[in-house]
C-alpha cells in the first residue's frame, strides 16, 4: 500500500475505533485475575484485543509485515486471522490448508491499538483447542475462561548448574499450557487450568544462583539468589514433556583476584544487545529459484523479517536488517552495516540449492580461509559467484583478516553459535544433520562480531521446497532461530568476559560420501 494510502487506512482504523463505545475489561482465567484487555462495542457484538489474551493463554502470536495477518501458534496447528473477515484459517502440522474456513459471527478490527475479535474467535480459536469456556459480562466488564476438567500432570524437576549457568528442567507427562511471571527476586510458572504431582520432592543442593524452587497445585516458583536473572521457559518436545529454563548473574562484581583485560566499550558488559540479520541476495540477484517458482531472496526477506519480530518481541534487543526491500547490497556493504552498528551477532539468511533434488536440510557455517569439504566449497562459491572483481581481489586478503587481532575470538564464538543453531533446526524441524561447516563465504569477512551464514533449505527439493513456503514451517524455523539466539545470549551474559576465548578448531561436518553411494551430483546426504 502507498505510504499515502497506508495513512489513510490508518486514520480510518482510528476514527472507527473512536466512534465504537470502548473501555477496559478484565480478563480471569479460573477465576484468577490475569491481565487488562481494551475492548470496543459494535451492534454485532464486543471485540476483544488479541495481543493480551494469547500472553495469557500462553499462545505465541506472529504479526505480518503489514499489521494484518495474525498467526496463532498452538502446539500441533496454526490460526491465521486478520481484519474484515468473518472467518480465520486453521494450517495443519504438514503445512496444508485445511479445506473449509471457520465463519465468525462477525469481522475482527484493526484499530491502531491492534487487532480486535469477536467473542466467538476467542471461543472457538483458545476455548475448543485448550478446553475452555469463555463469557462476557457486559455490565462488570469481565471477560471469563474456564477451564472445563483440570488435568493432573505428573512433574519432576532437575536442576544442574555448569559453566555459570544453572538449567531448571521441569518434565511433565502431558504436554502443558502455562504462562511466565517475573516477580522481585523470584520467576513463576504458571500453569493453566492443570495442576502438578510432584514424583519426588526437590532439592536444590546450594546452587550458587537458585535459592529454591518451590511447587503448588499449579505453579512452579523459582526463587533467585541476588543479581540472578532467568530467561523464559522454552518447551522441548517428546515424551516426557520439558520446560528448560536459564538462570544467570544479571550483573558480574569480578572478585579481587580476577584480572580486569582491557576491553573496549562494546564488550564492557558482555552480551547479545543488538543483531543484525542479512536477507541473501536482493534486487538483480535472485539466488536460487525453485521448481514452483520459490526465488530465493524473496523468501530470505520474509524470514528475516518474521525473526526481526519475533526477537524484538521476546528480548531486549535490537534488530537491524541489512536490507528491508527487493534491493541490490554488496556483500562488503551488509558487514559494514553490521560493524557501523556494532553489532553483536551477524546471521546471514540464505537457501540452498543442488544438483539434483535429493538433497534436505539445513546447514550452518561460520568463515575459514578454507573449506572443511568440498560441499561446503561448492556453496561458498555459488554465494560468492555475485562478488565483483574488486571484491574478488580482496579474498585475496582473507588470511590477514581472518587473523587479525579481534577475529581469533570471534571465529570462535562464531563457531558456538553455529552450533547452537544447527541443533536447533535439527531438533525442532525433524532434520537430519548435515553438520556445522567451515568456509570463505565473502559476506563474513570483516565481520568484527561472531558471524554465521545459515542455509535454511533446499528449494531444488520440491517437497522441501513447499514446507518453505508454508506458514507453520516457517514459524518453527523462525522458532529455532530465537532460541538458539536466546541461548548463545545467556551464555554470553552468563560469562565473565570471552576476550581470550580459544581458537575454533575446523569443524567436524558429518562424512561426506561419494556420489555413488548417496545420490545425485556430490551431493551425498539427501
Amino acid at each position: 500500500m502507498p505510504l499515502a494510502g497506508q495513512e489513510a487506512a490508518e486514520v480510518e482504523d482510528a476514527a472507527e475505533e473512536a466512534a465504537a463505545p470502548a473501555g477496559t475489561a478484565r480478563f480471569f482465567l479460573d477465576d484468577r485475575p490475569i491481565a487488562s484487555l481494551g475492548f470496543v462495542l459494535r451492534g454485532d457484538g464486543p471485540r476483544f484485543a488479541l495481543a493480551p489474551l494469547a500472553q495469557a493463554f500462553g499462545v505465541e502470536m506472529l504479526v505480518g509485515p503489514l499489521g494484518d495477518s495474525h498467526t496463532l501458534l498452538f502446539d500441533d496447528e496454526r490460526v491465521i486471522v486478520g481484519p474484515d473477515s468473518p472467518s480465520f484459517v486453521t494450517i495443519s502440522p504438514e503445512g496444508v490448508l485445511r479445506e473449509e474456513l471457520t465463519r465468525l459471527s462477525s469481522s475482527p478490527m484493526k484499530t491502531p491499538s491492534g487487532l480486535k475479535v469477536p467473542l466467538d474467535f476467542l471461543a472457538k480459536a483458545f476455548g475448543e483447542r485448550l478446553g475452555y469456556d469463555l463469557s462476557w459480562d457486559l455490565g462488570a466488564q469481565r471477560l471469563d475462561a474456564r477451564r472445563r476438567m483440570l488435568r493432573m500432570l505428573d512433574a519432576e524437576i532437575e536442576v544442574v548448574h555448569q559453566f555459570r549457568v544453572s538449567t531448571v528442567e521441569i518434565r511433565l507427562s502431558e504436554r502443558p499450557r502455562w504462562r511466565f511471571e517475573r516477580s522481585e527476586g523470584a520467576v513463576d510458572v504458571l500453569f493453566l487450568g492443570d495442576r502438578l504431582q510432584m514424583v519426588e520432592a526437590l532439592d536444590v543442593g546450594g546452587d550458587p544462583l537458585i535459592e529454591s524452587v518451590d511447587v503448588s497445585e499449579g505453579r512452579i516458583r523459582v526463587a533467585l539468589r541476588e543479581n540472578a536473572t532467568a530467561t523464559e521457559p522454552r518447551l522441548v518436545g517428546g515424551t516426557p514433556a520439558r520446560l528448560v529454563l536459564d538462570v544467570y548473574r544479571s550483573r558480574r562484581s569480578a572478585s579481587a583476584d580476577e584480572a580486569a583485560p582491557e576491553l573496549d566499550a562494546r564488550s564492557e558488559r558482555p552480551g547479545i544487545r543488538t543483531i543484525v540479520l542479512d536477507p541473501g541476495h536482493g534486487g538483480s540477484e535472485t539466488g536460487a529459484i525453485g521448481r514452483s517458482g520459490t526465488v530465493e531472496k524473496d523468501l530470505a526477506l520474509r524470514v528475516a523479517r518474521m525473526l526481526a519480530s519475533s526477537l524484538q518481541r521476546r528480548m531486549p534487543v535490537r534488530v537491524v536488517l541489512t536490507r528491508d526491500e527487493d534491493v541490490d547490497v554488496p556483500h562488503a556493504t551488509r558487514v559494514a552495516i553490521a560493524n557501523q552498528n556494532k553489532a553483536d551477532l551477524f546471521i546471514s539468511l540464505h537457501l540452498n540449492s543442488y544438483f539434483g533434488s535429493a538433497p534436505h536440510g539445513a546447514e550452518t557455517y561460520f568463515l575459514s580461509r578454507e573449506a572443511s569439504d568440498r560441499l561446503a566449497a561448492a556453496a561458498a562459491e555459488r554465494e560468492n559467484a555475485s562478488l565483483s572483481d574488486v571484491e574478488r581481489a580482496d579474498m585475496a586478503d582473507l588470511e590477514l583478516i581472518l587473523w587479525d587481532l579481534a577475529q581469533s575470538h570471534h571465529l570462535a564464538e562464531s563457531q558456538r553459535f553455529a552450533n547452537l543453531v544447527q541443533e536447533e533446526l535439527n531438533q525442532t524441524l525433524g532434520l537430519r544433520d548435515r553438520g556445522v561447516r567451515q568456509a570463505p563465504f565473502r559476506v563474513l569477512m570483516g565481520a568484527d562480531m561472531p558471524a554465521v551464514l545459515v542455509e535454511l533449505g533446499f528449494l531444488s527439493n520440491p517437497e522441501e521446497e513447499a514446507k518453505l513456503k508454508s506458514p507453520a514451517y516457517l514459524a518453527e524455523l523462525v522458532e529455532s532461530l530465537v532460541r538458539a539466539v536466546r541461548r548463545f545470549k545467556v551464555q554470553a551474559e552468563a560469562r565473565p568476559s570471552t576476550s581470550s576465548a580459544p581458537s575454533p578448531t575446523a569443524a567436524a561436518p558429518p562424512a561426506d560420501p561419494s556420489p555413488a553411494a548417496g545420490g545425485a551430483g556430490v551431493e551425498g546426504r539427501p
